[in-house]
Formats: structure tokens, sequence, C-alpha cells
């Protein structure tokens, strides 16, 4: 017999929403520390939703539990960013081949492009983004592949958050985002999965340079 997943309360996945929403646009920042009480008396509930929101959020990797410091936004390093993006490098490519030469509608696409361009703000503006790259994958034909880019969706998301923190692209990375909507969109499925492969690789090499190095030094060994 199939096991029915447990639904989240309102107020949990409330709090879940929120903590995500400040950590994914810089309010909460990496290794800041995730007090119960005072996120509890901000969010006016008990400590028991935070504390299911927390645990939640470190399962997909936002927050890390300690036995002795408690929860904290989870740090972003040249590691940690690579691991993510080596994921993303290896299938979302793929995924988007796939979706395009599966005939997919990429209006999901489109339409989070729009919504970029007419972002007054970084956490609309962010929002759009993962919802762009995850309407170029989802329509794959393949459910547990798309999941699997899920799994690390919000951990590349905070990855992308520190990075425009420190250096803000937008400009070049919606340029990046029109044209491989556009090679998608005109049916070029290997075109629209080269563009996708570069975009990713191009910006975790812009905000962690030494991944690049890592890797170049990885291939050199091989």
């Amino acid at each position: 017999m199939t096991s029915v997943p447990t639904p989240i309360p309102s107020r949990t996945q409330y709090v879940l929403e929120e903590i995500k929403r400040r950590i994914l646009t810089g309010r909460l920042t990496p290794g800041q520390a995730l007090v119960e009480t005072d996120l509890a008396a901000q969010f006016g509930v008990s400590k028991t939703p935070v504390r299911e929101a927390l645990k939640t959020l470190a399962g997909t990797g936002l927050v890390v539990m300690s036995q002795y410091k408690g929860a904290t936004v989870r740090m972003v390093d040249a590691d940690m960013a690579r691991e993510v993006y080596d994921v993303r490098l290896l299938l979302e490519p793929e995924a988007l081949k796939r979706a395009v030469r599966r005939g997919a509608s990429l209006d999901a696409a489109s339409d989070a492009l729009t919504r970029a361009d007419q972002a007054t703000d970084t956490a609309e503006r962010s929002l759009a983004n993962r919802e762009f790259h995850r309407a170029l994958y989802v329509p794959c034909g393949n459910p547990l592949l798309g999941r699997m880019l899920d799994e690390v969706r919000d951990q590349a998301a905070l990855v992308s958050a520190v990075a425009w923190a420190a250096d803000p692209s937008w400009e070049r990375e919606a340029g990046e985002h029109q044209e491989i909507l556009r090679l998608a969109l005109a049916g070029d499925a290997d075109g629209a999965a080269r563009a996708l492969h570069a975009h990713i690789a191009s910006f975790v090499e812009r905000a962690f340079p030494e991944t690049g190095a890592q890797a170049q030094e990885e291939d050199g060994q091989a």
C-alpha cells in the first residue's frame, strides 16, 4: 500500500515559506542564527510551527541544524556552489532538450521572463528567475528528473542570492534567458541545451571563480 505524505499544517507552511523567502532574498544571510523564540514572536505563532519549518528547510539544504548552535542559514562557499551547480549542469540541459523535442509548451517560461522584466524589487525578480528555469525542465516528460532538479532548486537560489548581493548581474542573465527561450521556441533542442549549459556554467564561474579553477585542475589530473 502506498503511503500518503502527511500534509504540512497551514501555520507551519506559512512560517516555512516566509523564512525561505527571507533567506532567498537576502533578508536572512548565510550563517545567521534562526532563533525559534524570535521567529515565533515575529510570525505570531508558537515555537512548534517554527521548529517544524526549520526541520523541513534543513531537509532542503537551506538551513543547518546543530546540537550546539541551533539552526542557522546555510553558509555558501565555492564547494557548496560547485556541488549544486554540477547537478544542474548534468541534468537541466538534458531536461530542456527533452522538453523541446517532445514539443512541450513553454508558455510558463515566457510568462516568467515577462514577470522578471516587470519586477520592481529583488524578491520578485529572484522568484521569476526560479520559475523560468523550472518551467524549462518540468515538461521534460520524466517526472523523476523534474523532482531531482526540484531538490536542488532552493540551494541553487541561495547560491544566486549570495552572488547577486555581491555583484548584481540581472541584465546579462536576462539576455541569456531570452536567447535560451528563443532557441527552445524555434525547436532547436541541442542549441537551447548548449545555451542553458553555458548560462549555468558562466554564472557559477563568475560568482565563484575558484570553482572553475578547481574543475580545470581535476580535468588535468584525469
